[in-house]
């Protein structure tokens, strides 16, 4: 007769892949390591083919065992969704949501309103991907996009958090020991080509066209480092101005505005409405 699995053997399962070893699955089970050891054995034997194969480095899975895990994780998180379920009396919010934005946005403006709210939704599981174009949103990569733009595309929907200034800036330490704060005479950290509409690259062009950036960057995220760093100016939004030393106004006609935008489709998910609704509530873009 076939062996028919229960919870515990996927349970059983579960912890040596994690753990790798006997002592660690022992540690994770609260049993012994004599335990964990027969135990494995006797549902290898029950199965009729090997679950593990040991190593050097301790127990490697087989084929069929990372499968089993796999469904014992999902069996793990259905419960613990059912607990939350328990104890909060009522319909849980569930499910993965696949959000994107800039590894600046990320840092400075994403993560800190998450710690404000993700800890009320403890069966809400969220992927987290940095890229600046829109094109995983339209190739459904992505569930709920942040993007600095003025104008969205048309075929997505969504909310403008706010509007986002830009100044040119520079660190303390850089100011210290140059002769002149002339914009045209001190050393440029710029975005490289993969952004070339970027608001401080359109205004470095109208009001500096002579300069060409000494330093380039793959993301604003590292160009906000480099300036701290001392190693010249750079046109930043607000968000990543802490600390710096601002020369000048704001750049009048190169704002930008923070959407947070899905796909039409989504709006039928409630794991996505309930996070775009937290986000649009607990993003605030401080001013200048």
């Amino acid at each position: 007769m076939q062996y028919r699995l229960n919870h515990q053997d996927l349970v059983l399962i579960l912890a040596l892949v994690r753990g790798r070893t006997l002592a660690r699955a022992s540690q994770l089970l609260a049993v012994d390591v004599s335990t964990v050891f027969r135990s494995i054995r006797r549902l290898e034997s029950a199965l009729g083919q090997s679950l593990f194969e040991k190593s050097r480095g301790g127990y490697l899975p087989t084929a069929i065992a990372v499968s089993l895990a796999a469904q014992a994780e999902q069996a793990e998180q259905a419960l613990q969704v059912a607990q939350v379920s328990v104890q909060q009396g009522g319909e849980v919010v569930s499910g993965t949501v696949r959000l994107t934005c800039t590894d600046a946005v990320l840092q400075h403006v994403l993560l800190p309103a998450l710690a404000m709210f993700m800890p009320r939704f403890p069966a809400l599981a969220l992927e987290l991907t940095t890229s600046n174009d829109f094109a995983n949103l339209s190739r459904r990569d992505a569930d709920i996009a942040l993007r600095l733009t003025q104008t969205p595309p048309e075929h997505l929907v969504g909310s403008r958090l706010g509007i986002v200034h830009y100044r040119v800036c520079a660190s303390p330490a850089y100011l210290a020991g140059v002769p002149s704060r002339d914009l045209a005479q001190l050393a440029w950290v710029a975005a490289d080509d993969f952004i070339p509409d970027h608001p401080g690259v359109a205004w470095r062009r109208e009001h500096l066209p002579g300069v060409t950036p000494l330093y380039r960057a793959s993301s604003m995220l590292a160009v906000a480092q480099m300036v701290r760093a001392g190693m010249g100016v750079a046109v930043l939004p607000q968000f990543l101005i802490g600390g710096l030393t601002v020369l000048g106004e704001p750049l009048g006609g190169h704002d930008s505005a923070l959407w947070l935008l899905t796909r039409p489709d989504c709006r039928a998910l409630r794991s996505v409405v309930t996070l775009f609704g937290q986000l649009r509530s607990a993003i605030n873009l401080d001013p200048l």
